[in-house]
């Protein structure tokens, strides 16, 4: 091909991508032309490939003319990328324009769960009788969890049946009371002491409408000089009557617990029939909410209080229990399960 022809040649390449460039509607539209005329397969690259074949005038002449097409076809072309990229942004922020006068779309709130409602109510209530919250940890010892509240080595409770063990060691478990806790407070803290101690606990049950293996426990432990039995019935009664909003009967029945003495069952009055007998207490009248007693003196002297000086009450109750009292839920499970339904109650 003669010098004539590549100059015909180039001519052609030149006014063919100055037109498709310059027709170019769209950035894929002008990224195909820019392969087209400008690409390693293009006509152009392939025009100025063969240089090394032709003499050295023709070489010197065909290279000026070809570097002066692509120049040129480059410089048209970002130009018109230029211009393309502010039509199509204005198209764009056209498309996504946003009438700031409309009224705004109102995020939906979240519900605080129902034990977290009933635990900060109960916690807020012993605070105001001078009661302060301790915490402890989930995983405890045998130690903690049985023999620092007085619990003899052949108790059922210590057995696989009713607790959790860990594989870490023999004497490592979840703990199925919060009164561990109690213990770690009264090896830390010095006597007069008015403690609750809220947190999960872990026990092995049958899964049902009234048990869970997982559920949460509030406790609750003063210690102090000359402390009565009637001082804990007191605490107690308060404690109900600002809980459920109104003066409720309550009567204690003798029970057993290793950590206690006199140890006791505490009924309350059902405060949504108030005594004359309805579903939910099951036409009893009364509804059975916590254990409760006075401190045993082995507890004291496993933690070095001297217990011919110090004495005290403890009492310790189920947060699901009294969250299914005080809402009306007839099943614990519907604690755990996430349903919106039931949530969006609260």
């Amino acid at each position: 091909m003669g010098l004539h022809e590549h100059e015909t040649r180039l001519s052609s390449i030149k006014e063919a991508g100055l037109a498709a460039i310059n027709s170019a509607q769209t950035s894929d539209e002008l990224e195909a032309a820019r392969v087209k005329f400008l690409g390693q397969k293009s006509d152009l690259k392939s025009i100025m490939s063969t240089l090394g074949t032709l003499s050295v005038d023709e070489k010197r002449s065909i290279g000026t003319l070809s570097n002066g097409v692509r120049q040129e076809l480059e410089s048209f072309l970002k130009e018109r990328q230029s211009s393309l990229y502010k039509v199509e942004l204005e198209r764009r922020l056209a498309a996504e324009k946003i009438d700031t006068t409309l009224p705004g779309f109102g995020r939906p709130l979240g519900h605080i769960h129902p034990l977290t409602q009933i635990t900060e109510q109960i916690i807020d209530i012993f605070h105001g009788m001078g009661f302060s919250v301790v915490e402890g940890p989930e995983i405890e010892t045998d130690y903690y969890n049985f023999d620092a509240l007085n619990t003899p080595a052949d108790h059922p409770a210590r057995d696989s049946q009713d607790t959790f063990y860990t594989t870490v060691a023999d004497h490592v478990l979840l703990r199925s009371q919060t009164s561990t806790i109690q213990i770690r407070a009264m090896e830390k803290m010095k006597p007069p002491l008015r403690i609750i101690a809220p947190g999960r606990v872990y026990r092995n049950e049958e899964v049902n409408a009234r048990k869970y293996p997982l559920f949460h426990q509030i406790e609750g432990l003063l210690i102090d000089k000359n402390v009565t039995f009637g001082q804990l019935r007191g605490t107690l009664n308060e404690f109900y009557r600002l809980l459920f909003g109104r003066e409720l009967k309550t009567r204690f029945r003798p029970d057993f617990f290793p950590f206690t003495e006199p140890s006791a069952e505490l009924d309350c009055q059902c405060p949504f029939c108030l005594g004359s007998g309805c579903r939910t207490c099951g036409q009893r009248g009364w509804l059975e909410m916590l254990g409760c007693g006075m401190v045993d003196p082995n507890v004291l002297r496993a933690v070095d209080i001297d217990p011919d000086e110090w004495s005290g009450f403890a009492f310790g109750m189920g947060v699901e229990r009294v969250a299914m009292l005080k809402y009306g839920i007839n099943d614990i499970r519907h604690f755990y399960t996430n349903d919106m339904r039931f949530l969006e109650q609260f």
